[in-house]
């Protein structure tokens, strides 16, 4: 059995949204498939199983459509698009054959041109007017009866079927009548051969104008596979190459200039520069990047040359990962999006069923031409009600608002998270390294006697804390070091998450935490705690340091707030979510902190394990929840919100527990992807209307519900023509989340 991994497949041959479900069908059958979602817009298929790809691509042959699996991004992005331009000409090629044949028809019946089936010459043009109808039809739309075929030996139907059977209708009652007149009355003998020619050349027509303008969604694919050079400058044996980039091995050494893109990603070792990351993060301001500091392939390098050492190349960079996790997004698909793709299922025979009800009502009840009425409204029926649109509307909406957050350095990993972002009414923030900048410094040590002073109370903090890898830890660490201070012996250490650490000193046991941990190991703080509540509400953390079970001391350390984190939050205030602060400081720290940054609420001295439980307990009041956090301990609470929000500058397990990255640590990411998610999904909402709307008037219109009231009985060329002009309007709507601005 293969590993559970994830296969891309192209898919053709899929006309409109009820071949989405029947692939979907068909792959979901597979044995060892867990999930498969088809994307109409793009015409490819993302699945999650245990299987491997030739059974995947035997599956949806089976079912009448064309598979392969895509496999290098790049690659397969040239393909499509030169696949598509293909396309695009002969769709136009196509409707020029119908057009030349099917307008001089149309237009020489509108001023008698053409003599009546009446009369022997009559019939010989009419005839030899229909034989070039057949050829234009072949020639022209083939495409559709060929795909109308497979569907029928398979059980289906789908938009091929409709226009085959609508075009062929009125074909084949045309001939009939040319070769036998006298079978019908004399006001029943008008040939529809220049409707069978029109409708495929608008169609064709249409759907050249839908492949042109769908085309533009794509577009931040394009420019994030276009960010990586096609080479990299490597050092080898002392002297500086120039390979194509899937050369580039681990840990080989790589010289940028000014100007340059960074190939992979890795660690500068020598020189430094000012590397511009937006097209990464969203973030315009050029970093500056020195010895040991981390680069990302894809972004510039503006300033100075360095050296650097490839830590992450192929697949594994980050630039390959965002592709992987856009194109994952734009292929998913939200809850609105599966309710669609089920409608659109029943759709197609739905509308047969509404066909033959039509012909039955005209041919029983309508005037003379009964027969002609009833071919008219059927073959109108047939044509206008392809739900074209009612496909693309959902998939081509998520492609573009994906592709719209990436730009902003937000990454969507599924339709569900873009959905339920801009129904968020709660957001709870993780203060260290979200609202704070998550890199705390002392601020100052204070001892409870002269029996100590500082700088012996931070050398033994620091020793003590030379086990922990906590921020605060990492602080006391660097204050201790730019003092000089020198470490002593410890044995014993341990710690206890979200209260303090212990260990052994000169047969002396210290401790280092918080209030909670002093309290639990009976600590005599004397006075401390006033101090320590001074020094909260002004907005640093107290570390209590207690030797032999009494407290020697506070440490205060402050972690600030970043610089934007307080207009972002007014953002969230403005989009009409309440902001709540999750933390395990002290409460009045917490207060003080809150107060500064605008927060609404908060919940304090929790401990990493409770930050689920706090998510939920928000959850069961009634409130639809985000989480945003970077760290380990977040992730549970990420898992648990509706929306998770990870800080992209923080842990593997955070990121990969969210449902939304923020590759430039800014909350400000938080307010953009929700701005998008809102736009993204009032413009699904746009589309859905007019799908449905088009197809809830547009039928009944068709199958002659007015000629009672009017006499109107809609032309089919003109359905053919709104049919096809639909599918743009919903691709034309979609493509304004473009130009969306927050």
């Amino acid at each position: 059995m293969a590993e559970t991994q994830q296969t891309n497949l192209s898919i053709g041959g899929m006309s409109c949204a009820g071949c989405v479900a029947a692939v979907e069908d068909a792959l979901n059958k597979v044995e060892g498939v867990t999930a498969a979602s088809v994307n109409f817009a793009e015409h490819t298929a993302l699945v999650e199983g245990a299987v491997n790809a030739d059974t995947l691509v035997k599956a949806v042959v089976d079912a009448g459509y064309e598979a392969a699996e895509l496999r290098d991004l790049e690659d397969e992005q040239a393909e499509r698009e030169q696949a598509e331009q293909i396309q695009y000409r002969k769709l136009l090629k196509n409707a020029a054959i119908a057009g030349v044949v099917g307008f001089p028809l149309m237009i020489g019946g509108m001023i008698d041109l053409f003599p009546g089936l009446n009369s022997a010459n009559g019939q010989m043009f009419w005839l030899g007017a229909g034989l070039i109808t057949l050829v234009a039809m072949v020639m022209a739309g083939r495409h559709f009866f060929i795909g109308a075929w497979k569907q029928f030996k398979h059980h289906n139907a789908n938009m091929d079927t409709l226009i085959a059977m609508g075009t062929g209708a009125a074909w084949v009652y045309s001939m009939a009548i040319t070769l036998y007149p006298e079978s019908v009355p004399s006001l029943a003998r008008h040939a529809y051969f220049e409707a069978a020619a029109i409708i495929i050349c608008l169609i064709n027509f249409g759907s050249a104008l839908e492949m042109r303008a769908r085309g533009k969604t794509s577009e931040a694919i394009r420019r994030l596979i276009g960010l990586q050079p096609k080479t990299a400058r490597v050092l080898r044996d002392g002297q500086e190459v120039d390979v194509p980039i899937q050369e580039v091995g681990l840990d080989e050494t790589l010289r940028v200039r000014p100007g340059e893109r960074l190939p992979v990603d890795g660690l500068i070792i020598e020189g430094g520069s000012h590397v511009d990351e937006s097209m990464i993060t969203g973030e315009p301001i050029p970093v500056e990047k020195t010895v040991g500091d981390e680069v990302v392939g894809g972004t510039i390098n503006t300033s100075g040359t360095f050296l650097y050492q490839a830590k992450r190349i192929g697949q594994e960079t980050v630039l390959a990962q965002i592709i992987d996790m856009v194109r994952q997004a734009q292929g998913s698909k939200p809850a609105i999006g599966r309710l669609v793709d089920r409608v659109a299922g029943i759709f197609v025979p739905s509308v047969l069923i509404i066909a033959v009800l039509t012909f039955v009502a005209w041919f029983n009840f309508g005037p003379d031409p009964v027969v002609s009425y009833a071919i008219v409204a059927t073959m109108t029926v047939l044509i206008i009600a392809c739900p074209c649109a009612l496909g693309l509307a959902t998939p081509i909406s998520i492609m573009v608002g994906v592709g719209k957050a990436a730009e902003y350095g937000v990454l969507i990993r599924n339709g569900d998270a873009l959905q339920q972002a801009g129904k968020l009414t709660t957001m709870v923030l993780d203060k260290t390294g979200t609202v704070t900048e998550g890199r705390p410094k002392v601020h100052g040590v204070l001892a409870r006697g002269a029996s100590i002073d500082e700088d012996q109370l931070l050398a033994i903090a620091a020793t003590v804390e030379a086990g922990s890898e906590h921020p605060l830890a990492a602080a006391i660490i660097e204050a201790a070091d730019e003092r000089g201070l020198e470490r002593m012996d410890v044995r014993d250490f341990s710690a206890t998450t979200g209260k303090g650490v212990a260990a052994m000193m000169n047969e002396q046991r210290v401790l280092l935490g918080n209030k909670r941990w002093m309290e639990e190991n009976e600590i005599e703080l004397g006075l401390l705690p006033e101090m320590a509540e001074r020094l909260a509400a002004d907005g640093h953390i107290p570390l209590y340091i207690a030797m032999n079970e009494i407290g020697a001391g506070i440490i205060a350390i402050s972690d600030p707030i970043k610089p934007d984190s307080k207009v972002a939050i007014e953002r969230l205030h403005k989009a009409g979510i309440k902001v709540v602060m999750l933390t395990g400081d002290h409460q009045t720290t917490a207060r003080a902190m809150a107060r500064e940054a605008g927060i609404d609420e908060v919940i304090a001295e929790v401990l990493p394990q409770e930050k689920a439980e706090r998510v939920m307990a928000l959850q069961q009041q009634g409130g639809i929840v985000g989480m945003v956090g970077d760290g380990i301990n977040d992730a549970p609470a990420l898992a648990q919100a509706h929306v998770g929000f990870a800080i992209g500058t923080g842990t593997d397990i955070a990121i990969e527990s969210a449902d939304i990255t923020l590759m430039r640590g800014s909350l400000h990411g938080v307010a953009d992807a929700i701005a998008v998610s809102k736009a993204t999904v009032r413009n699904i909402k746009q589309n859905l209307f007019g799908a449905f709307i088009y197809n809830t008037l547009g039928i009944p219109v068709a199958a002659g519900i007015l000629y009672p009231f009017i006499g109107m009985l809609l032309n089919p060329m003109i359905a053919g023509a709104a049919m096809a002009l639909s599918s743009v309007t919903v691709v034309s709507n979609a493509n304004r989340l473009r130009f969306f601005k927050h």
